[in-house]
């Protein structure tokens, strides 16, 4: 009996030893095992690819400038004027409207005996269509300045400031030569007709503004024979530029601009609301120099003290008052950047 005892005692002594020593060390390999399997864990969520920067474009996003001119629902007044399907030049298949077409060729009178079609074919057997595409795209910013040529250009230095952006558009006899510091040396693109042409760097484009028939075909001779001498008055009959590098405004995007734009006040546009419009449809920011009267209210070349000031506003062809409104309609719509 005491045997029994003793060998009862000494089965409930090891049992209380395997429950102190076993259990905690069973416990112990499980967590161990736990914490290994987190370390894995975390290893792999650690090798994970980073999600995208918020600085990455999104692909939802018009152009790669903080605002851009194609965002709608900005500007009510803005959304009313615009039409991006507007194709601002010429790339020789285009179909123009008739009824565009027609204005277009009565501004100057210009005769229809010659078919535009026809006209507009041999003007690209001279010049190379335009491989551009004016598209917005959410991986670019293309910053413009359109430079005018007012005199209040000489009130301040916004030599470098132009110069800055990564097109800029100077119109007629523009020059730069002498007036650096107040408009910039850099040129891009320039705008003009036979009556002010001018010649350009081999690196900068020809805008041409063609108001009449006779302007299609001058430029194709003015960069190769030279056999048109004369529209309404003496022009050059030759000008130094690249053939590769001409854009050609689109008649019908003179009589958009004139319906949507300047509402039929003037029997056209100036080159300067072109110019603007143009910019409009090809870049993504824009900002506006040189336009509007001088400090002492007239409105002349920055390169020259013009006795006939103000001529301009009385001719009636361009209606400066109006398109100076929609100029200041266009910065408070936050489209446009306008200095003065």
């Amino acid at each position: 009996m005491l045997f029994k005892k003793k060998s009862c005692l000494i089965a409930l002594f090891c049992g209380i030893i395997f429950v102190i020593i076993v259990i905690p060390t069973i416990q112990n390999n499980h967590t161990l095992s736990m914490t290994l399997t987190d370390i894995r864990v975390t290893a792999t969520v650690n090798q994970m690819p980073a999600p995208p920067s918020t600085s990455t474009p999104s692909p939802n996003r018009i152009c790669g400038c903080p605002s851009c001119i194609a965002d709608t629902n900005v500007s009510e007044w803005f959304d009313q004027h615009y039409d991006p399907r507007q194709q601002p030049f010429l790339t020789g298949n285009n179909s123009m409207d008739p009824e565009a077409l027609n204005w277009w060729l009565a501004l100057q009178q210009s005769t229809d005996d010659l078919k535009i079609y026809e006209v507009i074919q041999k003007m690209f057997q001279v010049i190379a269509p335009p491989a551009v595409d004016v598209r917005p795209k959410p991986t670019q910013c293309r910053k413009c300045a359109v430079v005018g040529n007012s005199g209040n250009l000489l009130k301040q230095e916004y030599g470098s400031l132009i110069d800055s952006h990564n097109i800029v558009f100077r119109m007629n006899k523009a020059t730069t030569a002498g007036f650096e510091a107040n408009v910039g040396k850099r040129t891009t693109h320039h705008f003009m007709y036979p009556e002010s042409a001018v010649d350009i760097s081999h690196g900068v484009h020809l805008v041409l503004l063609p108001f009449k028939l006779r302007d299609l075909q001058w430029v194709a001779s003015a960069l190769s024979t030279g056999e048109i001498k004369r529209t309404y008055m003496r022009v050059k009959d030759r000008v130094n530029a690249n053939k590769d590098k001409v854009m050609v405004v689109s008649p019908a995007f003179f009589k958009y601009t004139h319906d949507q734009w300047t509402k039929r006040h003037g029997r056209y546009p100036s080159t300067g609301m072109l110019a603007i419009i143009f910019a409009l449809h090809i870049c993504d920011e824009v900002s506006v120099f040189g336009y509007g009267a001088d400090q002492q209210g007239n409105w002349h070349h920055y390169w020259e003290h013009n006795k006939y000031a103000g001529a301009f506003r009385r001719t009636r062809v361009h209606d400066a008052e109006f398109e100076t409104e929609v100029i200041k309609n266009l910065e408070k719509a936050t489209k446009i950047k306008l200095h003065v």
